[in-house]
């Protein structure tokens, strides 16, 4: 059973990070479709400015409340994220709400001892709504996901990608059902299925980036596959940690490392795509995206690391 303050402060650091994701995710699908498809356009728009609402409200709650180590490790908000923002915005015309992110960059930890049965009420009934929102996103995801295999529908995202997204979509849904249902979510206990979950993604991140890079790229590409290829073995390594045929520890050092330094590479690209200074069709936005999930993922090791 949990208690109401760790109800709370999980549930917010959860949606601080998970809702701002969902939006994107809307987003990235949203900018994909072609005229054809105004249709799902229209649909991915509608959850994009659910989860606009969504993250509004959590950051409204979120001030002297959430954990100080979740804003401050970069998950939340990047140095890089007003401006990729407002690049999206000028290169697409979809109006993305940057005083979301301005008032992120003015929440403060806290570390409350106390609460309201209000705010827990409040907090519980905005779970709710992201439970909703997030099932009904991860629906839409799968009927597009099936479109395009069945050569339905042409999209600009990559089936990968799409799939991608329902993963983190699903974990979202998962961890806020267990909150919802009066769960303690110790993460430290889960820590070899997240690093499998994570890797993963870190390896399809880079996979992603070295397909969306312009051709003539070739020292990023080059980085961008060797990375690709590092996070390949890490996910097998994790599994095998699931497994107990590996050992756990160090498991958890690679991936500490490795994530960090495709921490870096990507705050560097993410950085030369603002600069004008990288060629690719990587929109601004998914480049500061990615750099956020890394850095939730190195809280994350930190945290297995300590316990």
């Amino acid at each position: 059973m949990i208690s109401s303050i760790n109800f709370i402060k999980q549930s917010l650091g959860l949606h601080l990070f998970f809702a701002r994701i969902m939006k994107e995710h809307s987003f990235f699908l949203e900018a994909g479709f072609t005229p054809r498809d105004t249709s799902f356009t229209q649909h991915a728009d509608a959850f994009r400015r659910e989860f606009d609402e969504i993250l509004g409200e959590a950051i409204s709650l979120s001030n002297g409340v959430v954990n100080p180590g979740v804003l401050e490790s970069g998950e939340v908000i990047t140095p890089f994220t007003l401006d990729a923002e407002m690049a999206t915005t000028y290169f697409t015309g979809v109006q993305i709400p940057t005083q979301l992110t301005e008032a992120e960059a003015g929440l403060e930890g806290g570390g409350i001892r106390t609460v309201s049965p209000m705010l827990e009420q409040h907090v519980y009934e905005l779970n709710q709504r992201a439970i909703d929102a997030t099932a009904a996103l991860i629906q839409f995801k799968t009927n597009i996901l099936s479109n395009v295999l069945n050569c339905e529908m042409f999209t600009f995202n990559y089936p990968l990608l799409i799939l991608h997204i329902t993963r983190e979509a699903e974990l979202y849904l998962l961890q806020l059902r267990r909150l919802q249902n009066d769960e303690d979510i110790c993460l430290e206990r889960e820590a070899y299925e997240l690093e499998f979950f994570w890797n993963r993604q870190m390896a399809e991140h880079a996979k992603f980036i070295r397909g969306l890079l312009d051709p003539t790229e070739d020292n990023l590409i080059d980085q961008a596959n060797n990375f690709g290829k590092e996070f390949d073995q890490l996910t097998a390594e994790a599994k095998a940690a699931m497994d107990d045929t590996a050992p756990c520890s160090k498991v958890t050092d690679e991936s500490l490392r490795a994530t960090m330094d495709l921490r870096n590479f990507k705050a560097q690209g993410t950085q030369g795509i603002l600069a004008c200074e990288v060629k690719s069709i990587i929109i601004p936005l998914l480049g500061d995206h990615v750099l956020r999930e890394a850095n939730h993922y190195i809280r994350l090791l930190k945290m297995f690391e300590r316990s």
